[in-house]
């Protein structure tokens, strides 16, 4: 259909709820640097609190060592994370590029070796694979833009039989750098995403003024994201998810 919008999804908390995952793999990725480590049983329930100010994978690792401290001062934690991050790295003495190295190691060989019980720590948001799949009735494509490694995201979505147009991972760009490129071909751009600061990243970019975001009400939400969101970040509910496109806001 002439005109229709091109939908880009991020992944974690728009399509999947993957949190047990994230904290068997980053605590694993952790035990493997620094083995001894002990936590409290999983899932862990500061990591759930941390879990809507993480932006790349590589920092589910840290925030696991983090959790491991008997000293940490978690709301001092979440107060200041962003200034917290690299104070953290040089703590532990790691790069950004050996965590992620170590937890996309860890997740390989999960895959490997038992990939059912892998995409066992993984589930769809009710009625989103149901909703995916009409995008295509709807005269709609859909991409997914993701801060996780692209294989795994790709290995996930198929056990749901689900194959994207396209699937950009973390290894591609900023997303912003990605909508970018994305725009030359699809002038009808939607991005949906969890992450607050993100979009705001994106409505501030004057190349991306013709995008349409979407910041969904379920995933991984700070307390008070959903507060005076700025015009151009439109609130999706589960209910307009569900709707035809044309009723979107």
């Amino acid at each position: 259909m002439a005109g229709s919008p091109f939908l880009v999804f991020d992944f974690d908390g728009v399509l999947v709820d993957g949190m047990a995952e994230y904290w068997w793999a980053a605590s694993a990725a952790a035990e493997r640097l620094v083995p001894g480590l002990a936590w409290p049983e999983p899932p862990h329930p500061a990591f759930a609190r941390l879990r809507p100010l993480i932006h790349k994978g590589w920092e589910m690792v840290l925030m696991a060592a983090e959790l491991s401290r008997p000293d940490l001062d978690l709301e001092g934690l979440v107060a200041g994370y962003r200034e917290a991050v690299p104070q953290a790295l040089a703590r532990w003495g790691w790069s950004e590029a050996q965590l992620q190295g170590v937890l996309e190691q860890v997740r390989t060989e999960a895959i490997a070796t038992d990939p059912a019980a892998w995409l066992a720590l993984h589930r769809f948001y009710p009625n989103v694979v149901e909703r995916v799949r009409q995008l295509e009735a709807e005269g709609s494509s859909w991409a997914v833009l993701t801060t996780k490694g692209a294989a795994f995201a790709r290995e996930i979505l198929r056990g749901a039989g689900l194959e994207p147009q396209a699937l950009y991972g973390h290894d591609q760009g900023s997303k912003p750098e990605v909508l970018r490129r994305l725009q030359a071909d699809h002038p009808r751009l939607w991005f949906v995403e969890d992450r607050r600061p993100t979009l705001e990243r994106v409505a501030a970019d004057p190349e991306l003024n013709a995008v349409r975001c979407f910041l969904v009400s379920w995933g991984y939400l700070g307390p008070r994201d959903a507060l005076g969101l700025p015009a151009r970040i439109h609130w999706l509910t589960p209910e307009r998810f569900a709707a035809p496109l044309a009723t979107w806001p």
